[in-house]
């Protein structure tokens, strides 16, 4: 027999496939061997992975329930008027004492200055007050100079009295002697009416004095006045309290105002995070931990910051509807209390970050 009677196998073509296209065991055996291989190293590579991840990941808090807040002011006007400028454009950044807007201020100076010239009327009824004071403290001081005299002439009248009385009456006439006496009560009767002048003039005084108090509170008044009217005239120019950025803008020139109403909000400069942990995860967070901050405003950079404190109480505890938990069914739901965590990372300046950014921090416990 030669080769070709020896070799009972099926022919195949140039791939190694027979004419029933079925291939040879050995390759099919081998893709399954390269299966398996694959399969256990991706098994292996994601456990290793996961345990990576675990023992990295323990020694993290994180939340996503976290975002970038700041103060905001909102400005709103102090008076009724008409705006006659806006010093600014929407969402600019403003420096603390910078005019914002302005006002007719034309009602209000009137006011003041009819509040100033009440001032001065009162100061100058003051100064008449005043020297109605003194005017009467001389009435006083004549009445006192008056009641010397008078004593000195009692004092005459009564040594003349006395006199004529101790005398012989034969040697003086009937005449004399009614004179000396009608002297004598005249010079009584007439210091008794010099110290009543002095009473009255003191009294006058008292009630100038009176009239001088009076006349201060009324000058404390009209300067009270005065002040008020000053103040209402500087309401009608609006400064920035703070720097920061001029947002939500509700007012255009021309537009007349009231008191209170709101006209635009003030961000200011300062931000941080305020992330709502789970009250599960505060046991291990402390203030001055480190925290890695990915914000997705500009997730290519983690910032760095720190735990800075603890909000006192839950944010239901402080919602407009909080929870009553003593009615009804109770279910227990797990709380959540804000934490305040500031920046510590000089690149913040770089982006611009606004209240209400979403942020997922990262605290770093162990």
């Amino acid at each position: 027999m030669d080769d070709q009677t020896l070799d009972m196998r099926p022919p195949q073509d140039d791939q190694g496939f027979s004419p029933g296209g079925l291939p040879p065991r050995k390759p099919r055996r081998l893709k399954r061997v390269i299966g398996f291989v694959v399969g256990g190293i991706v098994l292996v590579a994601v456990i290793v992975g996961g345990t990576i991840y675990w023992l990295d990941a323990r020694h993290f808090e994180t939340t996503d329930d976290a975002f970038i807040d700041a103060y905001t002011t909102q400005m709103a006007s102090r008076v009724a008027s008409q705006v006659t400028g806006l010093m600014f454009t929407d969402n600019q950044h403003v420096a603390a004492g910078q005019i914002l807007v302005t006002m007719d201020p034309r009602d209000y100076q009137a006011k003041l200055d009819q509040a100033q010239a009440q001032q001065v009327s009162a100061e100058a009824s003051l100064q008449q007050a005043q020297a109605q004071v003194q005017v009467q403290q001389a009435n006083v001081d004549q009445a006192k100079a008056n009641v010397i005299v008078t004593e000195a002439d009692l004092l005459q009248a009564r040594q003349d009295y006395n006199r004529f009385q101790a005398i012989n009456p034969r040697a003086v006439s009937r005449q004399q002697i009614d004179t000396s006496t009608a002297t004598f009560h005249a010079a009584q009767a007439k210091l008794d009416a010099n110290r009543q002048t002095v009473g009255g003039a003191q009294a006058q005084v008292h009630a100038s004095e009176a009239q001088v108090l009076a006349a201060q509170a009324a000058v404390k008044q009209a300067a009270a006045n005065a002040e008020t009217a000053r103040l209402q005239l500087s309401y009608c120019t609006i400064v920035a309290p703070v720097s920061g950025i001029v947002t939500h803008r509700t007012v255009e020139t021309g537009n007349y105002v009231n008191p209170g109403q709101a006209l635009f909000a003030l961000v200011q400069d300062d931000r941080w995070v305020t992330a709502n942990f789970k009250e599960t995860q505060l046991a291990a967070i402390r203030p001055g931990q480190d925290v890695e901050l990915s914000i997705d405003a500009v997730s290519s950079v983690t910032l760095h910051g720190k735990v800075d404190s603890f909000q006192a109480g839950t944010g239901s505890a402080f919602s407009v509807l909080p929870a009553e938990n003593a009615t009804g069914n109770y279910v227990k739901i797990v709380q959540r209390v804000p934490v305040k965590i500031v920046f510590d990372d000089d690149r913040l300046k770089d982006f611009s970050l606004a209240p209400g950014m979403s942020v997922v921090p990262s605290v770093r416990v162990q």
